[in-house]
């Protein structure tokens, strides 16, 4: 049994907050701001996830009015997600990723990121696809004022899963 998930999320971008991203911290002079750690991209994977099982949004998780998850680090939120699913018997196929962000370039960063993200997702890095765009400075992406980043997640049953 194969399932799909997708999810968008958008984060606004101040200057001087930490700059979090697929599990790194990259130098910039802007971060991205959560109520967790900000991290855009490993919280539209997670909620991606949790929608290929139908099982709600990710603030229904970890809600953003629960001290607990202040400044919380989106890599264990991730981790919580993807054990639940996969004690549930499911593994990923593949998780596609799309970064929307004027600056900084991230294709020096992409590998790390994939690197991070795959031993989270207990899956080999070749089924992690990071991809970035700028949107030509038009919009919020383009005057830098956020990040926009959405994914999609195929997971399939183990029990249908052959060596």
């Amino acid at each position: 049994m194969i399932r799909i998930g997708f999810s968008k999320d958008v984060h606004p971008l101040e200057e001087g907050e930490p700059f979090i991203l697929g599990g790194i911290t990259i130098d910039h002079y802007k971060g991205s701001v959560g109520y967790s750690d900000g991290d855009c991209l490993l919280h539209v994977i997670a909620e991606a996830i949790l929608g290929a099982l139908a099982l709600g949004d990710l603030g229904k998780f970890f809600p953003d009015d629960d001290p607990k998850y202040k400044d919380y680090d989106s890599k264990l939120i991730l981790k919580e997600v993807f054990d639940y699913v996969y004690s549930r018997g499911y593994e990923i196929s593949n998780l596609d990723c799309m970064v929307s962000l004027e600056k900084p370039k991230l294709r020096p960063y992409i590998k790390e990121m994939r690197e991070g993200i795959a031993e989270i997702l207990k899956c080999d890095k070749s089924q992690i696809s990071i991809k970035a765009t700028t949107h030509e400075g038009l919009g919020f992406v383009g005057r830098e004022e956020g990040i926009l980043c959405e994914a999609i997640v195929l997971l399939e049953s183990s029990a249908y899963m052959v060596d």
